[in-house]
């Protein structure tokens, strides 16, 4: 099972030198992929939760390409219906290319309404365009001989059943977002059954989920995977591979933006994950 880690590209704290001490800091811990966010349009909407700076991930990651040899490159996750579908085919291709093949393109149908709006996109019909881009965006991969460089896996984020579908119909990876553990064991076979309703293979697990590292157990239902202390992160990890998940991404980012001025919080406690459970661990 991969571990990934979800870098904050946005918020008060962020800048250029952070986004690569970010960078250098997860691919040295040895995590397998680091991912980040989308937004184009910073409306009141986005500001709430992930407010400016925001950088967009496409020309971040390709920048942060540049500044690593071995780490994979992800979204997590970009809003198909943002962009016209050829263009974001040719820049996930590209992309790939430019880092030797190690893009994971991460999607989801977006859920910032005025965002929509300030685009010129119908915040209505999200979910059918996110369903007709990546149609078109796989046939561009396909029938385009200079899109290639070996096939970039789709994650396709959402924890609705709509999501669940589109991860069949179009995805290689469910990639469900900050859920609990009770209803994470659930999602195999959630999947397995909707494989079987579309006549499809079953997709892989890959999770993001929480990361908060804290000095004692976190109780009660509304616990996320991913939140405790170590010993109890330790064993959702355990029982995320047991349950066949192929990676998990973990999101360090807690919900204050303030956080993102004080990075070393989150590196401490992704290097408590890493030494406590290594990626290639069997």
């Amino acid at each position: 099972m991969r571990l990934g880690v979800n870098v904050p590209n946005f918020g008060p704290g962020t800048d250029p030198g952070v986004l690569r001490d970010w960078a250098q800091t997860v691919e040295g811990l040895g995590f397998d992929l680091l991912m980040v966010s989308d937004h184009i349009a910073v409306t009141p909407d986005v500001a709430e939760q992930y407010p400016a700076p925001f950088y967009e991930p496409f020309t971040t990651l390709s920048w942060l390409a540049g500044l690593t040899s071995r780490i994979h490159l992800g979204t997590t996750v970009v809003i198909v219906a943002y962009r016209h579908p050829l263009l974001l085919a040719r820049m996930a291709a590209n992309l790939h290319q430019l880092s030797g093949g190690r893009l994971v393109l991460g999607v989801g149908a977006g859920w910032a309404r005025q965002e929509f709006e300030a685009l010129g996109v119908a915040f209505e019909r999200r979910g059918r365009l996110t369903d007709e881009h990546l149609a078109a965006v796989r046939a561009a991969w396909e029938n385009v001989a200079d899109y290639g460089h070996g096939p970039i896996p789709i994650w396709v984020g959402g924890n609705s059943d709509a999501g669940l579908r589109r991860a069949v119909r179009l995805g290689d990876a469910w990639h469900p977002l900050r859920g609990t553990l009770p209803w994470l064991r659930e999602a195999p076979e959630r999947l397995r059954a909707a494989a079987a309703r579309q006549g499809r293979p079953v997709p892989e697990l890959a999770p993001r989920i929480a990361l908060r590292l804290t000095d004692t157990p976190v109780t009660g239902p509304e616990r996320l995977a991913g939140e405790g202390t170590i010993d109890q992160i330790v064993q959702d990890l355990r029982e995320l591979r047991a349950l066949g998940s192929a990676a998990v991404v973990l999101d360090p980012f807690n919900g204050d933006p303030e956080e993102t001025r004080r990075p070393r919080r989150a590196w401490q406690a992704l290097a408590t994950v890493a030494a406590a459970f290594p990626s290639t661990q069997e």
